[in-house]
């Protein structure tokens, strides 16, 4: 069975693929029982998509599973889940979700948590780095993906 660990690396894979496309790097895979069911990236730009988040694609890519399915799976994701993707979690009744980090964005951990999902952090450098570096080469992109007006807020997260 692999690990938290092993499987982010999966997911990392997927974010730098969606970066080598001209994308966000988000990337997610949905695992249950030691198996991998979809692997995702964030394909808004590429798809000219409103939904493709890394664990919308990751989902997508899963196809249509059983809901005794869903309750067994682990969603491992780059980056703390925004609402959409937080509600697609709850929605499929995801009892675990693993975030690489949460200092770039942080989304609706909180909405996970009293929903009853386990979520932890692994406060990954790697994924730090990836969209430190990505936020400050396309802020108004970065912006228009989690659904802020193009400011210096986004910006003012980095420095701290």
């Amino acid at each position: 069975m692999q690990t938290d660990v092993e499987i982010m690396d999966l997911a990392i894979g997927q974010a730098r693929r969606s970066l080598a496309e001209g994308g966000i790097p988000i990337g997610a895979v949905l695992v249950a029982d030691g198996e991998v069911l979809g692997v995702g990236h964030n394909r808004r730009v590429q798809k000219g998509s409103v939904v493709l988040h890394g664990e919308t694609d990751a989902l997508e890519a899963a196809g249509r599973l059983p809901a005794s399915t869903y309750a067994r799976s682990t969603m491992v994701t780059t980056l703390s889940p925004c609402q959409m993707c937080t509600g697609a979690v709850l929605l499929y009744g995801i009892p675990k979700v693993v975030i690489g980090e949460n200092r770039t964005f942080m989304g609706a951990e909180d909405l996970l948590r009293a929903h009853g999902v386990e979520v932890v952090v692994l406060d990954s450098d790697e994924c730090v780095q990836m969209m430190r570096a990505f936020i400050a080469d396309n802020p108004s992109l970065w912006n228009e993906d989690i659904g802020e007006p193009d400011s210096l807020l986004s910006y003012e997260r980095l420095e701290k």
